[in-house]
């Protein structure tokens, strides 16, 4: 995805925190970009982006973005861990329909889709698992449920003239995450962050920039007929390391103490149920602190076998978990964490 091609590319969420990583690699190798989100970012005018404004959800202004392009990353995607399930369902669900079908109408070639590894989370340890895991039977919450719902329509899509491809990295971090470190930061400041259960699991958080390369790597291999088409593949450090061992990491680097109190996981799970009853009945704003779905992913491990996308995409992490958390450090010198 070098060399200035004429076609532009497009990125569906390129304000967004991996979608600008994905914009600025793109667009460090001459590549013309447009992005589309619901807001306007003065840091795409700046690195020269076409912003299209307006929701994935409205297959008008989706069709008038994906127009020109023969390469579509659809990364944009409702997050959280609470929430209606309609308003999931129409960001991820809806919104990649629509992506398909502008691609369909407009004749692109390459479609890579950001999915999660959540979409095999089933509640139980997941260690060193790889691409064969069935998609979890249940969900304990609507983003994992719509974003296995959008991976299957868009795996289910590749033919002869879509080329489709979908990529799961796995708990993005780094410099301007605005999901994972920020609720971190958060509740430790308030005195709410607690080690759920008594074990300390492996998981293989992504550095954002190992995460926005695999999706240019995709890209270049993305050919209709190809070997990576209609599949899915894992993105992780490959490195796994202790999951409160890495939270106090990232407390360390914002100059915060270390978790020491824990929260037994069946008190987290009954507690996070309550919660989620509570909020729904009285339709309180906001997300809950407690869920079934945080407390089961903070109690297991979740790492995976990165043998396919090292094979099949050329993917090697270049950003160690090392450099990135001094990467972090650096960032949050600059500004507020």
């Amino acid at each position: 995805m070098t060399g200035g091609q004429e076609a532009p590319v497009l990125v569906t969420g390129g304000g967004g925190f991996l979608g600008s990583a994905i914009v600025r690699l793109l667009r460090a190798g001459g590549q013309a970009v447009r992005s589309l989100t619901r807001h306007r970012y003065p840091e795409l005018d700046a690195l020269g982006v076409v912003q299209f404004l307006g929701d994935v959800a409205d297959l008008a202004i989706v069709s008038r973005a994906v127009a020109g392009c023969v390469t579509v990353f659809h990364v944009a995607a409702k997050a959280g861990l609470w929430g209606p399930y309609a308003q999931y369902h129409n960001s991820n669900v809806v919104g990649t329909q629509n992506v398909i079908a502008a691609c369909r109408e407009h004749g692109v070639r390459r479609l890579i889709y950001t999915s999660s590894p959540s979409v095999i989370f089933a509640g139980h340890d997941l260690e060193g698992v790889d691409e064969s895991v069935p998609y979890a039977k249940h969900y304990d919450a609507a983003y994992p449920a719509t974003k296995a719902i959008a991976e299957k329509l868009v795996l289910a899509s590749n033919d002869s003239t879509l080329a489709t491809v979908s990529l799961r990295p796995h708990l993005i971090w780094g410099p301007g995450d605005n999901n994972i470190l920020p609720r971190i930061y958060a509740r430790a400041r308030a005195h709410r962050l607690f080690q759920i259960g008594r074990l300390n699991p492996l998981i293989d958080p992504t550095y954002i920039d190992n995460a926005a390369l695999a999706h240019l790597l995709a890209a270049e291999r993305l050919e209709p007929g190809s070997p990576i088409t209609g599949r899915a593949y894992f993105i992780a450090q490959g490195q796994p390391v202790p999951l409160w061992d890495m939270v106090n990491r990232f407390l360390e680097v914002a100059h915060l103490p270390p978790v020491k109190r824990s929260i037994p996981l069946p008190l987290a799970v009954m507690g996070g149920g309550f919660l989620e009853t509570l909020y729904t009945l009285l339709s309180l704003p906001g997300e809950p602190q407690m869920t079934r779905l945080l407390a089961r992913e903070l109690s297991t491990a979740h790492w995976y076998n990165l043998d396919a996308a090292r094979r099949d995409l050329g993917y090697s992490p270049r950003v160690s978990t090392e450099e990135g958390l001094r990467r972090l450090a650096e960032s949050m010198c600059a500004g507020p964490a």
